[in-house]
């Protein structure tokens, strides 16, 4: 048997019919006192007075329904995003606010000026709510941990800075779009748990969605590898779904994370990197890593290359080692395309990565070294 729900506007529109009914008991009295009608007892009684706020209310409901019903259902969108720890402490602290109106007002009650006794007052609730729901909602991080029991078995735990433990791995967005990522934590050379904040997959989530369609194919491949990540049981993952209002870039919001949890910011980001350098946070930069574990190339050594482009200086030409290594080759303009045999004759270590010079074998007179 199929039972009947009562739609939105059905129940706004009850909503309306009583608070009619109790306004119209409260207000046409007065109504009726003013216009001199108060001797009229068909008129001025309390079923009357009731019926004639019900229908006035619900005309009125009936009018403005369709505003109504949207700005309900743009709250309900905006209350839906906010995690739940947002909504707890706002409405907590929006209840603290106006307790404390309600007990400043006390004596504003009595007196008998209206501006006084009933103005002031709603005015302060009003006021009071608003501050502490932005006190409340403001500072989330803050009243999470006030209001967390301090065990060793909590998920964060106070840690000296000398202490040797597996800290927290916040990825950010560039290192998850990149993709290595899941591979380096698969090889278990990162301890610990890879942490995602919300904001950084809600930047994804904008990136996914962008009109360009290069970027739209980052951000779907960022979150392609999240989902991996998160299916993955050889990775320990957690989300973090706090925020820090007070900060509009994600870039801000990685740092005051890290510094909040002790963790360490990975990142493909060179300016992200020199940021937690500057401020003192630990950062892992994968590119570094990549890097860092090119084999090395010592002035002397012999390879051979395929030349697949002339270079900026006149007579060079450019090669690639497998791992994206590029190769300056001087005099190589002329073996566009083909196979060389090259001896290195210095290499340069730069921010974007190596260098490596060299000269065609059956030229190399001698070695050079930088």
């Amino acid at each position: 048997m199929n039972k009947k729900t009562l739609t939105k506007k059905q129940v706004l529109g009850i909503v309306a019919v009583v608070l009619g009914a109790a306004l119209g008991i409260t207000i046409f009295p007065i109504l009726w006192v003013i216009v001199r009608l108060s001797h009229v007892v068909y008129l001025n009684n309390g079923v009357t007075n009731a019926i004639l706020g019900a229908i006035i209310f619900y005309l009125l409901f009936l009018a403005l329904a369709q505003p109504i019903l949207g700005a309900i259902r743009r709250v309900e969108k905006a209350v839906i995003k906010q995690s739940p720890s947002f909504i707890l402490f706002g409405s907590l602290f929006s209840l603290v606010g106006l307790l404390l109106a309600n007990v400043i007002s006390i004596p504003l009650y009595r007196m008998p000026i209206f501006a006084l006794n009933t103005v002031v007052p709603i005015l302060l609730m009003i006021a009071l709510g608003y501050f502490g729901f932005r006190i409340g909602t403001t500072r989330l991080d803050e009243w999470r941990r006030l209001m967390q029991p301090k065990k060793r078995n909590t998920d964060i735990l106070e840690r000296k800075i000398d202490d040797n433990f597996r800290k927290y791995k916040i990825l950010d967005t560039s290192v998850i779009i990149d993709g290595r990522i899941k591979e380096i934590a698969k090889t278990g050379f990162i301890e610990g748990t890879l942490m995602v904040p919300n904001f950084v997959l809600h930047e994804l989530q904008l990136i996914s969605d962008s009109a360009d369609n290069l970027k739209r194919a980052r951000g779907r491949r960022g979150l392609d590898i999240l989902n991996e990540i998160q299916k993955d049981e050889m990775i320990a993952v957690e989300m973090y779904d706090g925020d820090f209002e007070d900060l509009t870039e994600v870039d801000s919001k990685l740092v005051k994370l890290a510094k909040l949890l002790d963790g360490i910011v990975v990142t493909n980001d060179y300016n992200l990197n020199k940021v937690c350098e500057f401020q003192n946070v630990p950062v892992l930069n994968i590119n570094q890593l990549a890097n860092t574990l090119k084999p090395a190339v010592l002035p002397g050594e012999a390879m051979r290359v395929t030349v697949v482009k002339t270079g900026t200086e006149r007579q060079q030409g450019v090669a690639y080692l497998d791992d994206g290594t590029m190769i300056v080759v001087e005099d190589g303009q002329h073996y566009v395309n083909k196979p060389l045999d090259v001896i290195v004759t210095s290499a340069l270590q730069t921010a974007a990565g190596r260098m490596i010079f060299a000269k065609p074998a059956h030229q190399q007179k001698g070695i050079k070294e930088k």
